[in-house]
């Protein structure tokens, strides 16, 4: 899971997963000011508590530190960093203009977490389906627990999640809840594949019979998981070919800028928590750079590290000599420039205007921080 829009902020335990149709215009870049410096008296007292907190994440990442108020992580997550409404609204205007003649209705998100924009494409559409394919068994339970459980069996029947790697997406394993039997208690995700495979249901995305997607996306920026070029390319031949031979479209995001090569830390402020983004030192020989997502709760209370990466960061010539090797037929660019960090050193917090869209360019000047839709299209 990534890190890439944001929405206005809401109280924390609002069950919304999705933002107002004009909230995805305030994207946040990748790049920001440090945090101001705490009290200093106390240091210690807060240095503590967020150990404290920390220490309880590991322990039990579904019951975070001693306060029950306190959301998940995944919560924390959807709420902060996610607007799929305005992904959608990009990938329906991607698709009619790169391949048009018919409604797209069948989608499959790669790095799909907890498969909130999967969830929020099918709500919109009662004869859309929906893949999801993450390596993190961890956000898929939860997503099953509690993403699908809120939108009824018309939706979550029409998505099928997929636990495994997306540069091996037919050995990937379906993910289901398991039989609702009241003498079964613990049941693995080991039971779970047994029974489904004695009831005849299929258990990889190899065995299932799925239509051809319309879409493919991969978004938070995920597709700077995969370090080589041959990964890369690997990867975009399997977007490639679960896509329908009518037409359809590959849809990742990416950020950059100078301000995307340097040490950073980023926050923004909703109701009852700070989202934090933090970038370590760039190595400009690899390029890579590690990048974790904090929580702060009030002055003395922090989930540390809640998310981790360690990224590539892909340049805009790579990836459309990979897309071009992996078979697509056109790649489109639409860019985004953010405001400038340096000009808001001294603010509380960094926040994108509304007015600022995505416009399809073929040349852009290097800027501070920047956020683009990469668009791929298959032969029509």
């Amino acid at each position: 899971m990534g890190k890439k829009k944001h929405r206005e902020s809401h109280h924390r335990t609002s069950r919304r997963f999705y933002q107002d149709d004009d909230d995805y215009s305030s994207a946040l870049p990748s790049s920001a000011f440090d945090l101001p410096p705490p009290p200093q008296d106390d240091d210690d007292d807060e240095e503590g508590e967020e150990e404290e907190v920390e220490e309880s994440h590991e322990k039990s990442k579904h019951d975070l530190g001693a306060d029950t108020d306190t959301p998940s992580k995944f919560d924390l997550y959807q709420l902060s960093v996610q607007s799929p409404k305005g992904d959608i609204s990009y990938m329906l205007k991607f698709f009619l203009m790169y391949v048009g003649g018919r409604q797209p209705l069948h989608l499959q998100e790669d790095f799909c977490g907890t498969a909130l924009l999967s969830t929020e494409w099918l709500r919109s559409d009662p004869r859309r389906t929906a893949v999801g394919l993450d390596l993190d068994l961890e956000s898929l339970d939860w997503c099953l627990d509690n993403n699908l459980s809120k939108v009824g069996s018309d939706v979550s029947s029409r998505l099928s999640l997929f636990h495994g790697n997306v540069l091996q997406p037919y050995e990937s394993r379906l993910v289901c809840h398991p039989p609702k039997i009241d003498f079964i208690k613990d049941l693995s995700l080991g039971d779970s594949i047994g029974a489904q495979v004695q009831s005849g249901i299929p258990t990889t995305m190899g065995d299932a019979t799925l239509p051809a997607r319309d879409i493919v996306c991969a978004f938070n920026y995920s597709c700077c998981c995969l370090h080589s070029r041959k990964d890369l390319i690997a990867y975009f031949r399997h977007a490639l070919n679960a896509l329908s031979r009518k037409g359809g479209i590959f849809v990742m995001d990416l950020y950059g800028g100078t301000s995307s090569e340097c040490k950073l830390r980023l926050q923004r402020k909703f109701s009852g928590f700070t989202y934090i983004w933090e970038q370590e030192e760039f190595d400009v020989i690899n390029r890579k750079t590690k990048i974790s997502l904090h929580f702060q709760f009030g002055k003395k209370k922090a989930l540390r590290h809640a998310f981790s990466y360690h990224w590539r960061l892909w340049s805009i010539p790579e990836i459309k000599d990979c897309m071009e090797e992996a078979g697509f037929k056109s790649v489109h660019f639409w860019m985004r420039e953010m405001p400038d960090t340096h000009l808001h050193e001294n603010a509380d917090e960094y926040t994108a205007g509304r007015d600022v869209k995505y416009e399809e360019l073929s040349a852009f000047r290097q800027r501070d921080a920047w956020n683009a839709y990469v668009v791929a299209v298959t032969n029509v």
